[in-house]
């Protein structure tokens, strides 16, 4: 397994709209090991969710483990979410926007559609954290960010905040 490079906030790369998985390509030893390495990205960063298009490969899939002990690893490939309900504010931070924390109102509970690792389809009705982490992760297969909830004055802040921390590093 390898660590990824994730890209960061305002990279413009984080705004492409990822493409659909064919599930022939699951099959494939080669894409089995972006998941190992992706959920190797996600445990080193550390966070709980981690989608293709933060790693810059543009495709519709997305790997999450929100249990405490990491030991519940979850692959959404070409999800859908099919039915919204609930309104919840979670304070959220993301991988591709280090060290920035923001409220964000999300659906409280969600059903989505996908397929697992190995192409077998599945359906989940979701709450809490893992509902908010699945609505993030595929915010980033559209191009959107959660900086993107924010009002510009919040979101240029963050930019000239993140761009500090880097000429500091």
């Amino acid at each position: 397994m390898a660590l990824l490079p994730i890209l960061e906030f305002p990279d413009p790369r984080l705004r492409t709209k990822a493409v659909p998985v064919d599930p022939v390509r699951l099959a494939d030893p080669a894409f089995q090991r972006l998941f190992d390495d992706m959920f190797e990205t996600m445990y080193e960063a550390p966070g709980i969710g981690l989608a293709a298009s933060q790693v810059d490969v543009h495709q519709r899939f997305m790997v999450i483990d929100v249990s405490e002990e990491k030991d519940r690893p979850m692959v959404f490939v070409n999800p859908v979410i099919v039915a919204r309900s609930g309104e919840q504010v979670y304070q959220e931070g993301c991988l591709s926007v280090p060290g920035i924390f923001a409220d964000v109102t999300r659906a409280n509970e969600i059903t989505v559609q996908a397929l697992d690792r190995h192409g077998q389809a599945f359906e989940l009705n979701i709450d809490g954290l893992l509902a908010v982490c699945v609505q993030h992760e595929m915010d980033h297969l559209e191009g959107k960010l959660f900086v993107d909830y924010l009002s510009p004055l919040k979101r240029e802040m963050v930019r000239k905040k993140l761009a500090k921390q880097k000429r500091a590093a």
